[in-house]
């Protein structure tokens, strides 16, 4: 899912609150983002819970963007059916919980998103793509994230990975790790800076506690269940920030059955960031430039084959100059 609606008010009314619970570290307070929803474009319209980027903060190491949806019901809801819309300065990161979507893009990939498997799409200097949930998906849920690429890389060319981890038991959860290392898993994934992305099953009332780097920022999303980061509890669709510094993040849940979350994590992103649209930039002219060149169709983006729908055109620029987002953990 990558047709988003970025605007440089992004977070107005979303709510953070910083607390340390009973047995938390002192001075190991978790930084809790609240969700807000944002419908989505495109044929079908479909509301997400967005807890990256707001007002308080930007990105988590390079995550610059988590979208959460679901479960809905296709019946319902009519599913997800996002037409050809183009990227830059980025790699997207689909996993699903439950359903399957049909990807496409102009490097000419023609893939499935399934429960448990990574697809990793890069597009630095340009890409465009499609997802269209399957005509056998009955319930939709997942995460689509967004790593945002270092300046050195951000012109990178098209390139799609696919990954299915392993699931690994560690006392009292079960992991798959997507991106990066953790307990002993790693992914051989490849990104442009140090990553980690792992979705984390805990037991019915078990506690995990699972050694980190202490260079990484992490940022935790819970998906079902009530769950305490290091002492800090967190709600369905809230998001835990725990700053550098930490050797080991402690989750313990809350509730009488399992609990789902997704652990991220990368080292505080040096560069500022423009964003806006489905485009990652470091000034307003680069937003400028990557929006004209795909109203008019040029070769930057490619062409996406097989999806009927018409490209989704871009909304119109703000009356201002886009300001770049700043990181509060950049040194």
């Amino acid at each position: 899912m990558g047709h988003t609606e970025i605007e440089p008010g992004v977070g107005v009314g979303a709510e953070v609150r910083v607390g340390a619970e009973v047995g938390a570290e002192v001075g190991a307070e978790v930084e809790v983002l609240t969700a807000r929803d944002v419908p989505l474009g495109g044929p079908r319209a479909m509301t997400v819970r967005r807890t990256l980027p707001q007002r308080s903060r930007t990105l988590i190491g390079a995550w610059c963007f988590a979208d959460h949806y679901g479960p809905d019901r296709v019946a319902d809801s009519g599913g997800m059916d996002v037409a050809p819309h183009p990227h830059t300065g980025l790699q997207t990161v689909s996993w699903l919980f439950s359903g399957e979507i049909e990807h496409r893009d102009s490097l000419g990939t023609h893939a499935f998103v399934r429960p448990g498997e990574l697809n990793l799409m890069t597009g630095g200097h340009g890409i465009s793509h499609t997802e269209v949930s399957t005509p056998g998906t009955t319930v939709l849920h997942g995460v689509q994230l967004w790593v945002a690429l270092p300046g050195e890389h951000r012109h990178a060319a098209r390139d799609f990975q696919h990954h299915a981890p392993e699931p690994l038991r560690v006392d009292g959860a079960l992991l798959r790790v997507f991106l990066g290392d953790l307990a002993g898993a790693v992914s051989p994934v490849r990104t442009f800076t140090p990553l980690l992305g792992a979705e984390i099953l805990i037991d019915a009332g078990a506690t995990v506690t699972l050694d980190v780097d202490p260079e990484f920022e992490h940022g935790l999303l819970v998906d079902q269940g009530d769950v305490r980061l290091d002492g800090t509890l967190l709600r369905p669709a809230e998001l835990g920030y725990a700053s550098p510094g930490r050797s080991a993040l402690t989750l313990g849940n809350a509730s009488d059955r399992p609990a789902r979350t997704v652990l991220l994590g990368g080292p505080p992103f040096e560069e500022e960031i423009v964003m806006w649209w489905n485009f990652v930039g470091r000034s307003h002219q680069d937003i400028v430039e990557a929006r004209e060149e795909w109203e008019r169709a040029s070769d930057r983006f490619g062409a996406v084959d097989g999806h009927p729908g018409d490209r989704i055109p871009a909304p119109a620029l703000p009356n201002a100059v886009i300001a770049p987002r700043k990181n509060p953990s950049r040194h």
